[in-house]
């Protein structure tokens, strides 16, 4: 394996740990910190006025590591536009929900219009300026591809804001989303340099700027990465495996993507069918087993 792989992960490694010392305090300073539910997990309580929005540490880490590449790794562009798209759509929102106190944020429409957006892009993008299909590799059958015809562009926009929202779900735990996103970074790598495909400067350089972040991000937090982190992260997974034509491989390295969706839409659609009952102590269910733990230690 090259070793020149290695360079943009520590690139955007220093990069990140050099960032935390100087936006943690400014963040803090400008008072955008965390707010808890008083009616979810009490241990929680305590992180309220951690500065969130540091999801812009690795962001900027991930963006200023690709840019030394793009010329002759034209391939990470894409992927590139969707992580700092959606990055940018977080941010938005946790500006709006953080500073200007708007509980609300953006609102869902909002959010949703502006995923559209960015995605619409990213299609065309991939469709008319590279030489990336849609047809998508099958996993565990080498060398086989499932081939929709036009059913691939929906697929495209279901699977890239589910994945999207997945991570989003995903950020609830410290360390939680950026360890998971960091393995499967180092997955695409791996793919990404036994098939020749061009990307792994930006899948390293995420590696890299997760494990800086995790320095700070790690229990307990003193930055959470807000939405502007979850997003992009979401935009990066998605984007790389569409570049990879292994969007069907998420639902196996996201798999706790996957779960943490799954587990809202049950305890929403059970709570609304049975009028306030609910499966979960709460979800996403990374919040369900934090509560049954601290029931477990309190015995």
């Amino acid at each position: 394996m090259d070793f020149q792989i290695v360079i943009p992960v520590l690139i955007s490694f220093v990069i990140s740990v050099a960032l935390g010392p100087i936006i943690i305090p400014f963040l803090r300073k400008l008072k955008m910190g965390q707010t808890e539910r008083v009616d979810g997990v009490q241990s929680h309580l305590k992180k309220a006025g951690t500065p969130t929005m540091g999801g812009i540490i690795f962001l900027l880490s991930t963006v200023v590591a690709s840019l030394f590449y793009v010329k002759d790794y034209p391939k990470i562009i894409p992927i590139l536009f969707l992580t700092l798209g959606f990055g940018i759509i977080g941010f938005l929102d946790d500006y709006l929900k953080v500073v200007l106190r708007r509980s609300d944020g953006l609102l869902p429409w909002q959010k949703f219009l502006l995923q559209v957006v960015v995605t619409a892009v990213f299609v065309f993008y991939l469709l008319n300026y590279t030489d990336v299909s849609l047809a998508m590799l099958i996993p565990f059958w080498s060398g086989h591809y499932l081939n929709i015809g036009w059913l691939a562009v929906p697929l495209l926009f279901i699977a890239v804001i589910g994945t999207v929202n997945g991570v989003n779900f995903t950020d609830g735990l410290d360390g939680l989303a950026s360890s998971v996103t960091i393995m499967v970074a180092v997955f695409f790598t791996v793919v990404s340099v036994g098939m020749n495909s061009g990307i792994e400067p930006i899948t390293c350089a995420v590696v890299g700027g997760l494990m800086g972040f995790l320095l700070f991000n790690v229990f307990p937090a003193s930055v959470f990465m807000g939405d502007t982190g979850s997003l992009a992260l979401g935009g990066f997974v998605a984007g790389t495996a569409y570049m990879l034509q292994m969007p069907l491989f998420i639902l196996i390295v996201g798999l706790i993507y996957l779960i943490e969706v799954i587990s809202v839409i049950m305890q929403v659609t059970y709570f609304k069918m049975t009028h306030g009952k609910r499966i979960f102590n709460m979800a996403a269910i990374h919040h369900h087993f934090e509560l049954c733990l601290i029931g477990l230690l309190a015995l």
